[in-house]
């Protein structure tokens, strides 16, 4: 699959890398020359300094036979633009944008990108998708990570491991015994800062984050087995009152939850806009970091504290804050992953990173056939895929102890007939099954091919 992507920042690196390591023909456009040499010193891609929307870059970039293009500069005009030349000059089959501002994805508008208006097929707003997460985050304080596979039917959870654990040291072999009807596996740990695939002798400690697949009637059950439980948000209080702040109080005010929000935001103008278009939250003005405003937000008696500012320092310095005077959840919004390393030694509960979000996002809705959906786990490190079999898989037909995995790769839940399982060595992998795998970063092309995959999107 011939694909360009505009824009070489860190959700274009990341898709580059992604798509590349797949074994993808990658055009990488930049205006930026610093940025391409550093993408093509250390990925296997074409790079092309240039102007995204010029329809001379598009063509020395390769536009006239290309599968898809991936828009995904600063701009939101340029995005448009570029995808517009795409269809109209060169034809290009496939089109997906990354649109910021709120103005261009309401909904009355949407009609706006259909192909013979602005032509584009798949529209990415970063806002929208991080504010989802973090409602996401909210709907299950139990874990600092969680995802839907399987159309909703089985949740990957993130859990940090505290002493209260009823399965501190036990071999994760005997779980299976302990819990025979329990469908949950665990598919990874991180421990002094290391993620691995455990092996079936492992156990699990004290201070350990744990990946776990659950099916998702036994989610509940799944939580009380760590020691976890999930305690309803009825109280919130939200940092920010941009893009994504403002998503998230709109959602909870629309949510069944009837949750009680609280949004503090530090530009007068903008809160006052807030305040405009929100209806039942509280939108208060000033710093989130002030003690005395916190106070006057009754941070006392909130179950929950977002903080959802452009700022990664104000973020968890707030959330620290936050998490000193009692607060039972605090989700902090960190663009530099390097940055979460401060999250245990600051109490914090949950992260989420905008540029895995956007990415796992955009590889969600590009990808059709095979490989259904990709998450980005940590900075990165991991990564689940979720794939259906088809005939022709070199695995199709073999038990899984029988397929030659890579080490740093597990299976989770699958789908087989219609039914969520959690596969052992003596399962059959059969053609329409479809698999959930954790895969180490150094894994991933590894377990694709397993599946026989140059991944296909049509």
């Amino acid at each position: 699959m011939k694909v360009i992507i505009c824009g070489a920042g860190q959700v274009g690196g990341q898709l580059a890398r992604h798509l590349s390591t797949e074994g993808n023909d990658v055009t990488v456009v930049d205006q930026n020359g610093t940025l391409i040499r550093r993408l093509t010193d250390r990925l296997d891609v074409n790079g092309l300094t240039g102007f995204a929307s010029h329809p001379n870059v598009l063509e020395q970039a390769g536009a006239r036979d290309a599968d898809m293009i991936i828009a995904a500069t600063q701009s939101d005009e340029v995005n448009m633009v570029t995808c517009q030349v795409a269809h109209s000059v060169f034809a290009v089959p496939r089109k997906v944008a990354r649109l910021r501002s709120q103005n261009y994805l309401n909904a009355i508008h949407l009609d706006l990108y259909k192909r013979d208006h602005l032509p584009i097929d798949v529209v990415i707003s970063p806002e929208k998708e991080v504010a989802d997460t973090a409602l996401r985050r909210l709907a299950a304080p139990a874990a600092f990570d969680i995802e839907s596979f399987l159309d909703g039917d089985a949740q990957l959870m993130g859990l940090a491991i505290g002493a209260n654990c009823n399965v501190l040291n036990t071999p994760l072999r005997q779980l299976t015994e302990l819990f025979s009807t329990l469908k949950a596996s665990v598919v990874g740990i991180r421990r002094e800062g290391r993620l691995f695939a455990p092996e079936p002798e492992d156990q699990i400690y004290d201070h350990d984050q744990i990946y776990v697949f659950a099916a998702k009637d036994d989610v509940q059950r799944t939580l009380e087995i760590f020691g976890k439980t999930n305690q309803k948000t009825a109280r919130a209080i939200i940092i920010g009152g941009g893009n994504v702040g403002l998503a998230v109080a709109r959602s909870l005010e629309q949510s069944k939850t009837k949750t009680r929000a609280k949004l503090i935001e530090l530009d007068r103008s903008v809160a006052e806009e807030a305040a405009d278009l929100l209806e039942r939250t509280i939108v208060l003005h000033g710093d989130g970091l002030d003690q005395n405003l916190l106070e006057e937000a009754n941070l006392a008696k909130a179950d929950a504290l977002l903080a959802l500012t452009d700022d990664d320092k104000t973020n968890l310095l707030t959330c620290a804050r936050a998490k000193s005077e009692g607060c039972p959840l605090v989700i902090a919004l960190i663009n530099d992953p390097s940055l979460t390393s401060l999250m245990d030694p600051l109490g914090i509960d949950a992260s989420i990173n905008p540029r895995a979000t956007t990415v796992s996002s955009i590889l969600r809705h590009i990808r059709h056939g095979r490989i259904r959906a990709v998450y980005s786990i940590g900075d990165a490190e991991a990564e689940v895929l979720e794939a259906q079999v088809l005939g022709t898989s070199a695995i199709a037909g073999q038990r899984l102890r029988d397929i030659e995995w890579p080490e740093g790769a597990l299976v989770g839940a699958m789908k087989k007939q219609g039914k969520v399982v959690i596969p052992r060595g003596q399962t059959r992998i059969e053609e329409g099954d479809v698999l959930t795998v954790f895969a180490l970063r150094g894994d991933v092309a590894a377990v694709a091919s397993l599946f026989q995959v140059s991944i296909n999107f049509f």
